[in-house]
């Protein structure tokens, strides 16, 4: 475990640098890891880093189009190889990535002789793993996640040793923090593997640059999927008791989407809860992974978002201390894409638990709700999930309850979310903005932890709605919606008229 002094020392921060970011190197030295920065001001400082943009996707699979990477091809072979050959061009692609960085300096050697250790070896084991299994006493797909932590590890191990070596080129006394589980002989949990690593590292004296993928007998991958990396960064805050947790991302957590309100609209929000954080998550729009930001809100470290691109803004700050007087809007965000899922039974009338077995579907399916709707009679869930999973509730739901009837609509889903959302008011005042929008509501909740306000409206209306309640609540604005038009046209005929007589 952790020394007692490492445990009281609450000089240092924790930071973690997304996969975009560490593709700009450049921009990552000069305005996070070293730029101009004294020799006491680079230390007291630990760096979790995802692998380079576009990597993981190649290891795994393209996160957004589902193109199979090595790990696809590989749980897909019988006697294919194509994964040897897809894992060559991801070796040959790293070695590219080193050239660009190193250019012809001796570090540049070191760097191609890691991943030819990572990779090699990995392929290796990948080759010995398929030959057992094809006598069919094993069966691979017993270890298809570890195959798969595998396999992303060697992307975050790259640019993690990569860093180190610029950091050394550099006269930092940097150090490589792999958490990977490379080659040791025992299974170890999440945080006896950050303690034994950090253990002999001194925060002091030392720049830490640790992995974000930590292998552990919990399998990270297997209950965090790719997300995983900012629980790692988390563990490592708490278990060094840091002051503060730094996330470094590639723009400011803003009031909205510049790309729907406007790039002039919007505006950072400074300061916010862990419940703000929580309902982002639920909207799709993850500051942090929740599991993640548990740990640092039961451990009291402040949260700050940083925009890599900008080291002299101070960011966004998320605690449990943020409590202002007045209700205040901080970000309009929503889903674009959601389904509303209805099952009106008049028996559930005055019958409790009648919800279960509906909860226990959309579980089944891995279909996360929204937000959701009870009567007597009626319970509504809005839900986010592909068209093809929804299908499979519905039809499962109708099969439990073939005396309910079921009706399904695409929807989109907004939120406002800030603090002190329930003073009074303020729900009126949105509802107002929709309307004169012209932004008709399907429903509406007002949750009571005084965080958000959920509208359901057309799916259609999303960027509308977005834009009117960011307009009419964030920046102050009037919108010149359907409401005030008419009563102009209706001013207008009376005049026309008037003139006529």
């Amino acid at each position: 475990m952790l020394s007692a002094q490492k445990k009281t020392d609450a000089g240092h921060s924790v930071h973690k640098i997304g996969g975009t970011s560490m593709t700009q190197v450049e921009a990552v030295m000069d305005n996070i890891l070293v730029g101009n920065r004294s020799e006491e001001e680079l230390y007291n400082r630990v760096f979790v880093v995802s692998a380079y943009g576009g990597f993981t996707d190649l290891l795994l699979e393209n996160k957004k189009t589902g193109e199979a990477g090595v790990y696809q091809l590989y749980a897909g072979s019988e006697t294919d190889w194509a994964w040897g050959d897809a894992l060559t061009k991801v070796a040959d692609k790293m070695c590219a990535i080193n050239e660009e960085i190193f250019g012809d300096a001796p570090e540049l050697k070191l760097a191609n002789a890691f991943v030819q250790e990572r990779v090699e070896g990995t392929r290796s084991c990948l080759m010995d793993l398929h030959r057992l299994c094809s006598f069919g006493h094993f069966k691979l797909e017993k270890h298809l996640l570890t195959v798969r932590e595998m396999l992303s590890a060697i992307g975050e191990s790259h640019s993690a040793h990569n860093t180190m070596l610029l950091l050394r080129a550099k006269g930092v006394n940097a150090v490589f923090a792999d958490l990977s589980g490379w080659r040791e002989p025992e299974a170890s949990t999440l945080d006896g593997r950050i303690s034994k690593v950090f253990d002999d590292i001194d925060l002091g004296s030392q720049l830490a640059i640790a992995t974000g993928y930590a292998q552990c007998s919990e399998g990270l991958m297997s209950i965090y999927g790719r997300g995983y990396s900012e629980v790692t960064f988390s563990r490592i805050a708490c278990l060094t008791q840091a002051r503060e947790a730094i996330i470094h991302k590639e723009f400011h957590l803003s009031s909205a989407d510049p790309r729907i309100v406007g790039e002039d609209a919007v505006r950072p929000i400074g300061r916010t809860s862990y419940d703000v954080a929580d309902q982002l998550s639920n909207m799709g729009m993850e500051a942090i992974h929740p599991r993640a930001a548990k740990g640092l809100r039961q451990n009291d470290i402040p949260l700050r978002i940083a925009n890599t691109f900008e080291p002299e803004h101070p960011g966004t700050v998320i605690d449990d201390h943020w409590d202002p007087e007045n209700s205040r809007v901080e970000i309009v965000t929503g889903v674009p894409t959601a389904f509303e899922i209805e099952v009106f039974n008049q028996d559930m009338v005055g019958i409790p638990g009648s919800e279960e077995s509906i909860l226990s579907v959309l579980k089944r399916y891995k279909v996360p709700t929204v937000t959701k709707n009870l009567n007597a009679n009626t319970i509504t869930h809005y839900v986010s999930a592909p068209l093809k999973q929804i299908r499979r509730c519905v039809d499962e739901i109708e099969e439990k309850h073939p005396e309910a009837t079921v009706q399904t609509r695409k929807v989109a889903i907004v939120s406002v979310i800030g603090a002190n959302i329930d003073q009074p008011g303020l729900f009126a005042r949105a509802v107002t903005v929709l309307d004169e929008a012209g932004v008709e509501l399907v429903a509406s909740h007002f949750p009571s932890r005084r965080v958000d306000l959920q509208f359901v409206v057309a799916e259609g209306d999303f960027n509308k709605a977005i834009v009117a309640l960011h307009r009419g609540l964030v920046e102050g604005k009037k919108e010149e919606g359907a409401s005030d038009k008419k009563t102009k046209n209706d001013s207008a005929n009376k005049q026309d008229k008037l003139k006529a007589a």
